[in-house]
This record gives structure tokens, sequence and C-alpha cells, in this order.
């Protein structure tokens, strides 16, 4: 069914929507950020411009298009915006001490004519494929999950001198960026959650030592490490070191995720050659043995030895799922990756507008908006806040 945009979305949309008014110049754009997000929100399956245009009335394609392409405005002002409205408010601002997680996410996307997309590791299926890369930091605070920013990662090739390029920046070298962007908005993490592919950089872990983060990370099984051995050191990959525990070596830890898991732990101190100092590192398994387990993780921190406890390591690394979870949700529910544009400015500007669509729904989900008018059950899920506000898109306009 077709409807109209404007009329079919409640006044609390409105009034959210009004608070970006001043980042744009001209009422065509503020009518384009509404329609934009209502149209990433809204019930259709594709969530691409031609969809949007044809779901509504009084959308239409070319000025949707436009505004993402053409119109002059800044999408750093916008997630900007967005960062300060979760700022003004008790339930949902961005307090001390929370995990910050840097992550890169990567979805299919065929052709080669969209900046950016070309044959690349795509995390999403966990092979080479064509397809797009961002990098991302995320908040995660025990009680909110919510995308910081992004930049989106072009591979030498793209560029003409390649690696040697002035404009080529490698994903750890974006994520440093990133990290510092949220560092001048006054952000203060007390952990720094990282993948292997950061984990395993040790330039990445010096800046991150330089400017006094602390962070846990994941690192390669070959990655080799000095202990102290009983008359001098010795140097050893992680996982020949994890071939010698058994089961009264390592600490047995329940995990409360969403299903309850069993994980099986080693701590030691030990150093790599291109860091000075000893770090905590971890062996994580789902067994009691390496031959048994199928699934090992090996993590490195430099947080303090008193802290850096079996418990800790696992359940801190475990927030690093919150990143998964939005990514799912960005995609599964408003249209990450499907856009149809093809240049990175105006790529950019979609993702951040995806980050704005789902910043509102968390924004009355913690303030309880939806759950008093429309939600007969708690809302304890990102898609259970969605569907209420669906609902509301449905009933009266008034809230």
């Amino acid at each position: 069914m077709r409807e109209t945009t404007p009329a079919a979305m409640p006044r609390c949309f409105e009034r959210w929507c009004a608070r970006f008014d001043d980042c744009f110049k001209t009422k065509a754009q503020t009518s384009g950020f509404m329609h934009y997000i209502g149209g990433l929100l809204g019930e259709s399956e594709r969530k691409n411009l031609t969809q949007m245009a044809n779901n509504a009335v009084g959308v239409i394609y070319n000025r949707i298009h436009h505004f993402l392409t053409e119109a002059e405005w800044s999408v750093s002002a916008i997630n900007e915006r967005r960062l300060k409205v979760m700022d003004k408010c008790s339930q949902t601002r961005i307090s001390k001490g929370f995990t910050l997680i840097v992550d890169d996410s990567g979805h299919r996307k065929s052709g080669n004519f969209t900046e950016g997309v070309g044959r690349q590791y795509i995390g999403e299926i966990g092979k080479t494929d064509n397809g797009l890369v961002v990098v991302t930091t995320h908040l995660y605070d025990g009680k909110k999950s919510l995308p910081l920013d992004l930049e989106i990662y072009r591979k030498a090739s793209d560029f003409e001198e390649g690696k040697k390029d002035p404009a080529f920046k490698k994903k750890p070298i974006i994520a440093i960026e990133l990290i510092e962007r949220s560092r001048a908005r006054g952000y203060r993490p007390s952990i720094v959650i990282i993948d292997g592919g950061y984990g395993n950089n040790s330039s990445f872990l010096k800046e991150l030592e330089q400017k006094k983060l602390k962070y846990l990370g994941r690192v390669a099984k070959d990655r080799k490490v000095i202990i102290k051995g009983e008359e001098a050191e010795v140097e050893i990959r992680l996982d020949e070191i994890a071939e010698t525990l058994s089961a009264d070596n390592l600490d047995e830890i329940e995990l409360k995720l969403s299903k309850k898991k069993l994980v099986y732990i080693k701590t030691f101190k030990a150093r790599i050659s291109s860091l000075e100092g000893e770090r905590t590192f971890a062996i994580v398994m789902n067994a009691s043995s390496l031959e048994a387990a199928t699934d090992v993780d090996y993590l490195i921190t430099n947080v303090e030895e008193s802290k850096a406890t079996s418990k800790w390591m696992v359940s801190t690394y475990s927030q690093r799922n919150w990143v998964e979870v939005f990514y799912r949700e960005a995609k599964g529910w408003l249209g990450f990756s499907e856009y149809q544009v093809r240049d990175i400015r105006s790529l950019h500007r979609h993702f951040i507008l995806v980050f704005c669509a789902y910043t509102f729904i968390l924004w009355h989900k913690l303030t309880g908006g939806f759950q008093r008018r429309w939600a007969s059950k708690s809302l304890e899920t990102f898609a259970d806040a969605l569907a209420a506000f669906r609902a509301a898109m449905c009933s009266d306009p008034q809230y």
C-alpha cells in the first residue's frame, strides 16, 4: 500500500528529525532527511532509493536522489548532531568508562563502478569476494550499543600511485583516526576492543599505548611470544603453547550470553619482540583441550595484571559481539547494504543516515516512549522497538 510519509509518521518522528533542521540549508533538504530516514524505517523489504520513492506518496525519486548525491549538506555535522542528541538525555547520555569496539564490516556488491567496491576480504562471508568494506567505531556501556563513526576503506588499487598515494590509508590508520575523533569529543573509553586484523598489528598497538589507551584484542595463532623458561627466555608460537595445555592448566568460565557458554582459558605473561615489556595473553577454547576444541581465540591486553583475570578477559572480549549484532540489525532491517549510488560521498551519507535511523529507534527505546504508547510487551531488542514504531505509523499520529 502506498502512503504519504509525512502523514503516516507519528509526531515523535517529526520532533526528533527537527533536531537536525539547522544542519540543512533548505526546506527541501530537511524534507529529504525525513523522507530518507522514514524510508529506512519503513516495512519495505528493500530500502534503496527506487523502493523508497515507490512506497510513499509525496516522495519523488529525483528529489530524494538529489538530497543524497548532490545537495550541499555536511554528513559529519549530521553525525555530530546525532551524538549530541544522545548526550542531552540522561537515559541515553554517553558516559565515561564505556567499551569502544573497533571493527571493519564488509558486504558483497556486484560490479566495479561503485567507488570502494572490489575483490577483498569480506568478513560477513569469511572469504575474498567482490564487495565494500567500512571501518567503524562502536560503543557499548552495558545498557546500549551505539555506532559512533565510519569510514569507507579503499584498496591501494583504487589510487593512481597505489600504496604510495597520499590518499591511501590502511585500515589500522583509519581506525586510529576514528578513535581520535571520539577522543576529540571528550569521550573516555575504559577499554578498546579489537579483532585480529588490528590486534596483530604491532604499530597499531603502539599507537594505542602512546595515547594511554587500554586495549584487549585478538592475535593470530602463529604469533610468536617470548616467555620465561627455567633457564632462559623461549620464543614460541601461541598455538604451540595451546598444544601443551591440559584441563588442569585451564580455568573454566561460564559466559552468560544469549545462551550460556562454557569456555576454557589460560592466561600468562609474555613479551613480543616489537613491544617493550610484558603483556597478558590468553588462550580461550570451547573445550578443555586443543584437540577437542572447535573454536580457539588468542588474546592480548595491556591492562594491569591484577585486572586481567581469566573471567575479565573472556567476559570483556565477548562485548565485541555487540557490533556484530548492530550490523545484523542495520543490514537486515535498515538497508545498510542496499544503496543505489556509486560515489564515496553519497555512500558515506547513506551509511550515516542508517546510523541516524538506528539511533532514532534506540533513543525512543531507552527513553520509554514506544513502550508507553504502542507496545504490549517489554521492548527488549531493537527489532521489538522497530516493530512498535511501525505500529505507530499506522495509528494515532499525535504522539
